[in-house]
């Protein structure tokens, strides 16, 4: 605790002391200048590497939409949990609980997101989604959001879209970084990172170590809910020839933490919500690992990429009278990837994709199905890609043949066209393709959770249009309208007489539709504003679907300082009134309820104290606001951290 207050303590004179200093250069430097001034809004990365299977693309000429998050807006936004920036994304809703944090696109369920970290698929097999809340900003890593359907890219777990989280490499990043900080409800974070490279090589390795004591969960609650988080990441590459290159990347996630049950007394007046739980945890671990390599013909022209990665995910939740639920999943891709630029502005692409998902329920108490079972895919990918002056085109089918479930084909297509140097226009429409999970083919707990064997895959069809528009060259906005369609959405029925959960296929369609604005403005040499906003209409045979709020917004505001000696951002995020389900029930059958809306003030400062050290100290949740993402579920209240940064 005394290096805690210590650390607080230095953290908190420094950004009070430089206060004059900022104020006093801000004004020597706008006396020396007479010029005009113009504000360009800075490059978002300049690449996308996402929108296909070989080929990067800028930003302003893709033609779906897409979002980049880089370096630089993690590091201004304090970020710490992904899941936390991802709310600043158009078409983005984020719901999480200790254990299990989702996020739905444009609609879609938790588990049609692919999410990929450094190119590794990185998805529970066995509960068809990936945990959002476990992935922890590294210094120099950014992120890519691609909205709408992507199978015919990625094959199934794409419907609706992709989040592609990048760490940086040794060359985009040398040397060491590193950052500590700690707060309220006992919160000790840091992490540590060093990159190298030289002629033909690069190489990097971080760790992140996420800890905090938590606070209470449940409505009226006490208990708080902790964890502990750790990662692990390493990647690098290598010149063997001018060539013929190898890369490689590996990363191990370990989550400890403390979880509340739900009241399962049926005579007890708190029947169906979340209750103080002592002595249940949960444990998460997960291995991931990819090794590669690209050989480069006819002077570059013609790529060849062959790739190999693993996952292996294992989850348990323990109580005080031992193991209550246990789950194993692995994942076994291989891919090749062919490109072939004909001219500059024709490309093709071939790509073939082997993978094979293996889950098992390891707990043998449920008296579920314990066998372990496998999924095995094949996939086949052509993609066409047209780049003109003002015209942009592209295209991709994908046929996959699957051992359990019929074969699916998807497809997608896009144009863009730029009207004027400040306008463009641009349309997209695609497929996806979701396969059935071991959880929801064979089920996982007797007499309350059936499996279905029969269960067929999901499908959809959707398109958009938008607009990109610059004006001048201090502010642009993208405005989009989507609509989609899923055909035999997979949802949980209680047939009669006994009620007992059971998946089935809809025979109705569910259909998404909505729009979504992007707005990136520098006000000037000093201000700087990024504003989302998000309207969805979801609705499965009229009812709204669950967890998806009609509305959604954001605004993050920076301030920085000349030379970038210090910076204070606020960010405001708005989540609109979303319905969900209760079990409140004595027959275990939903009842529909509705959380209320809510609205979540950030706010973070920094300052540098050298060139290679400095300060910072932000609040979350300033305002104190009481809001549950999943229905009894408390979410976090304010909390407070300062803490100190190098880089060398």
């Amino acid at each position: 605790m005394k290096n805690f207050a210590f650390l607080g303590s230095a953290a908190v004179a420094a950004l009070v002391w430089a206060v004059p200093a900022w104020a006093q250069d801000a004004g020597a430097e706008g006396d020396e200048t007479e010029q005009p001034e113009v504000y360009t809004i800075a490059a978002r990365d300049d690449i996308i590497v996402t929108t296909s299977r070989a080929w990067t693309d800028l930003p302003a000429r893709y033609p779906g939409s897409v979002s980049v998050i880089t370096a630089d807006d993690l590091d201004r936004r304090q970020t710490r949990n992904i899941a936390d920036v991802l709310r600043d994304v158009p078409g983005v809703a984020v719901a999480g609980v200790a254990g299990q944090t989702q996020i739905r696109l444009r609609g879609s369920e938790a588990n049609h997101v692919l999410v990929l970290v450094d190119g590794i698929e990185v998805s529970d097999p066995f509960a068809g989604e990936f945990d959002i809340g476990t992935l922890q900003a590294e210094p120099g890593a950014r992120l890519e959001v691609l909205r709408g359907a992507q199978s015919a890219l990625y094959g199934s777990d794409a419907i609706g879209g992709v989040v592609a989280y990048q760490s940086a490499s040794g060359d985009s990043l040398p040397g060491f970084a590193a950052r500590l900080e700690g707060g309220t409800q006992g919160t000790l974070n840091g992490a540590a990172r060093y990159g190298a490279h030289g002629i033909g090589w690069d190489a990097a390795l971080s760790a992140v170590v996420v800890s905090t004591d938590g606070q209470p969960n449940a409505r009226g609650g006490t208990r708080d809910i902790g964890r502990d988080s750790y990662t692990l990441a390493g990647k690098g590459s290598v010149e063997v020839t001018e060539d013929f290159a190898l890369r490689a990347a590996a990363r191990f996630i370990r989550t400890e933490g403390q979880t509340n049950d739900s009241d399962f007394d049926i005579a007890s007046p708190t029947f169906g919500f979340i209750i103080d739980s002592p002595g249940v945890t949960f444990t998460n671990e997960a291995i991931y690992a990819l090794l590669g390599a690209r050989l480069d013909t006819l002077e570059g022209r013609w790529s060849h990429d062959l790739s190999a990665q693993i996952a292996q995910v294992d989850r348990e939740t323990d109580s005080p009278f031992g193991l209550t639920s246990a789950s194993e999943g692995d994942r076994i891709k291989a891919s090749y990837v062919s490109a072939f630029e004909i001219t500059r502005e024709h490309r093709v692409t071939f790509a073939a994709d082997y993978e094979v998902e293996g889950f098992r329920n390891a707990f043998a108490g449920s008296g579920g199905f314990t066998t372990r079972r496998e999924i095995e895919q094949f996939g086949l990918v052509g993609e066409y890609r047209y780049g003109g002056e003002n015209f942009d085109l592209s295209a991709a089918i994908r046929h996959d043949i699957n051992d359990l479930f019929q074969d699916a084909t998807t497809f997608r297509v896009g144009a863009g066209y730029r009207i004027t140097e400040s306008t463009r226009l641009r349309a997209a429409g695609g497929s996806g393709v979701k396969n059935p999970g071991f959880f929801e083919l064979y089920g996982f707990v007797d007499g309350r959770f059936i499996g279905n064997a029969a269960l067929r895959p999901e499908k959809s069809t959707g398109w958009e249009v938008g607009i990109d528009q610059q004006f001048g060259r201090s502010t642009s906005l993208a405005v989009t309208y989507f609509d989609s369609e899923l055909e035999g959405e997979i949802f949980t029925t209680f047939p009669p007489p006994n009620f007992i959960a059971t998946p089935a296929n809809r025979a109705t369609t569910s259909q998404q539709r909505g729009i979504e604005v992007a707005i990136t403005a520098r006000m000037s040499r000093a201000w700087s504003l990024d504003a989302a906003y998000s309207y969805l209409d979801a609705e499965e045979n009229g009812i709204e679907e669950v967890r998806r709020p009609r509305h959604i917004a954001s605004a993050a505001l920076t301030w920085e300082a000349p030379g970038e000696r210090a910076s204070a951002t606020l960010v405001v995020r708005y989540n609109g009134e979303t319905p969900d389900v209760a079990f409140t029930d004595p027959s275990f059958v939903p009842v529909r309820v509705s959380l209320e809306d809510y609205t979540l003030v950030n706010f973070n400062a920094r300052v540098k104290l050298t060139d290679q050290i400095g300060a910072f100290a932000r609040v979350e949740n300033l305002l104190g606001e009481e809001y549950e993402q999943v229905f009894s579920f408390v979410s976090p209240g304010r909390s407070a951290v300062v803490g100190v940064e190098a880089r060398f």
